[in-house]
């Protein structure tokens, strides 16, 4: 057994054993994800003089904000709480945090590593760290948020072996059974692009617009995973955007006005 495994509960061991994304049975397909790049390959038109979909027309929040706002405090109480139990001895109460968080833990790995199987050991990786350092977590913020942190870290770690490495070029092929991203993914054309444009990034800008545009933290919850300003979250989110746009946008050129001749 790996040495790094001992201890751990066997739903941990479990994975890395067996290979299986969070979410999914052996050799299955990897979990789903959202996504909003859709809207940087698209380019869609905004539809002016209409409400906002899922806004009433009073200006409050959005249908179905406030009741994810109020789960969303829930969650972070039970993970205080199942915290709490596990530092004292109970087991199954870090197997509940596991169920609660593997899944967006993988599907942010997915898209920082690009790499299938990279993502699985980093997120095996993230949850051996929490497994062992969860007293350093001091509930000032949000379980989620220090987990993140733990991930990204994990993620950027990874990054660096592998530069280390000099290993080989992370793969073109998009995996088709991971709709992770479906709605940017609609065009065979622009699949591979996209791929390229978010790999493309410096490290810091593609955790920030991971985290904002295709997990849909905020602005406040991303600063405190990256533990910057919320500044420099908005500055690295805009820059981000911005080479993403140019990227796709000239790629838009070429596929829908392609060259005369050979």
């Amino acid at each position: 057994m790996d040495r790094a495994l001992r201890g751990a509960p066997r739903r941990v061991r479990a994975r890395r054993l067996r290979g299986a994304a969070p979410g999914e049975e052996p050799h299955s397909a990897a979990p789903s994800g959202g996504g909003t790049l859709a809207a940087l390959a698209r380019r869609a038109p905004r539809h002016r003089g209409r409400s906002a979909p899922g806004r009433d027309r009073r200006g409050s929040l959005p249908v179905g904000l406030r009741s994810r706002i109020i789960g969303m405090t829930h969650r972070a109480a039970e993970d205080a709480e199942l915290v709490a139990r596990y530092l004292e001895g109970d087991l199954e109460a870090f197997e509940t945090l596991m169920s609660a968080h593997e899944d967006r833990v993988f599907h942010l790995c997915l898209r920082m590593l690009r790499d299938r199987d990279a993502a699985l050991d980093a997120t095996q990786d993230t949850f051996l760290t929490v497994f062992r350092k969860a007293d350093r977590y001091r509930n000032r913020a949000a379980f989620s948020t220090w987990l993140y942190r733990v991930a990204l870290n994990t993620c950027y770690d990874h990054l660096r072996r592998a530069k280390r490495r000099r290993t080989e070029a992370l793969p073109d092929h998009h995996d088709p059974s991971d709709p992770a991203g479906e709605d940017a993914y609609r065009s065979a054309e622009l699949r591979p692009a996209i791929e390229d444009a978010l790999a493309a990034l410096p490290d810091e800008f593609r955790a920030a617009v991971v985290l904002v545009d295709l997990d849909g933290r905020s602005l406040d919850d991303t600063a405190e995973i990256l533990d910057v300003p919320v500044g420099t979250v908005k500055s690295r989110v805009f820059r981000a955007r911005r080479m993403l746009a140019e990227r796709l946008g000239n790629l838009r050129e070429g596929v829908e006005h392609p060259k005369d001749g050979p």
